[in-house]
């Protein structure tokens, strides 16, 4: 049997640029080589949204929508839908048991979304227990490995040592400690060099239109000192030559841009069009496959309902096998 691999996403909003560079091309990569689980985590975008969870379960559609459409196959990996496996919270409930506070605390990304997010109240057991839950999405699974991107790196470390922790005191849980397949692809910046964000409206999502695209790109922020054509530019960090190295395929294309823009040869309005080019005939296969996922009426219910029946089948034997090294079972 092939090694089981598990990823998730919030179903927070629409997928982007950065989804696609650090997640779903590794994940429909990987899906060629493992037993690949992908949850929609809804759960987990409680512990930010709880104040307004009216999108979540459209966001979630749209958002397998956008897997399908970036070429993950559900006949070949299991998409499922983490609060219709009630066998997750019973082992984020068992975990909390031996899994001391300041473990939770010291998580890096904790800090930095409590500063982020600054216009919610992040002070709840839900967000602090983030990564405690998703150390249960992961071991629930016995899944031996978790794509992730070097920012969620401290999040798996820490499922490894709740892992060891917790077999340390029930040796017959037997739960595997899972390891890392980092993405290969350095975070994206937003279009306006930011973080890319939601909330930063700056970001290319998957179903933007050819027209928006465009749009977008033409306001991409570029080197602030290169205020005419003739003046030479940087490319090093430049959002634009970032773009073009992660999406433009042509190669001899993008180093003759380079070139000439360090010598100040070209300007912005053929460099952004290029771009929108490449973006655009990279997404064009993505619109298609999403717009025939979404038209497809029941279809992506189905998928998702018969995906987290499977799932569950999986996560019932582990917690049945937990349920006796805890020694709770009548």
């Amino acid at each position: 049997m092939r090694q089981r691999v598990l990823s998730g996403m919030r179903p927070t909003g629409k997928l982007h640029l950065g989804h696609l560079v650090g997640a779903l091309q590794n994940w429909v990569t990987l899906q060629e080589q493992y037993d690949s689980y992908h949850c929609v985590v809804d759960w987990h975008a409680l512990t930010t949204h709880y104040a307004d969870t009216s999108e979540i379960v459209a966001n979630t559609f749209h958002n397998v929508a956008d897997w399908i459409g970036c070429g993950l196959d559900p006949e070949q990996s299991t998409f499922f839908i983490q609060s219709l496996v009630p066998e997750h919270a019973e082992l984020y409930l068992l975990l909390q048991m031996v899994t001391p506070i300041p473990w939770l605390e010291r998580v890096p990304s904790y800090k930095e979304q409590v500063e982020q997010l600054s216009d919610r109240d992040l002070s709840s057991i839900g967000f602090l227990g983030y990564p405690l839950l998703q150390a249960a999405d992961i071991a629930v699974y016995d899944a031996h490995w978790v794509p992730v991107g070097e920012d969620q790196v401290p999040h798996l470390e820490l499922t490894r040592e709740v892992v060891r922790r917790f077999n340390n005191f029930f040796p017959d849980a037997a739960l595997i400690e899972p390891q890392q397949i980092l993405t290969p692809t350095p975070r994206l910046p937003g279009l306006d060099n930011r973080k890319m964000s939601k909330s930063y409206n700056n970001a290319i999502y998957l179903s933007d239109d050819a027209k928006t695209v465009q749009n977008k790109v033409r306001q991409m922020y570029t080197d602030p000192k290169r205020v005419r054509a003739d003046i030479p530019g940087t490319v090093e960090g430049n959002p634009v030559f970032m773009y073009h190295d992660a999406f433009n395929p042509n190669t001899e294309e993008v180093e003759d841009l380079k070139t000439r823009y360090r010598a100040g040869k070209v300007g912005d309005v053929e460099v952004k069009t290029k771009l929108s080019v490449a973006i655009n005939n990279l997404l064009d296969p993505i619109r298609e496959r999403r717009a025939q996922a979404l038209a497809r009426p029941g279809y992506l219910e189905d998928v998702l309902i018969e995906g987290s029946k499977k799932a569950q089948a999986v996560a019932h034997q582990t917690m049945e096998r937990v349920r006796g090294a805890v020694k709770l079972k009548y």
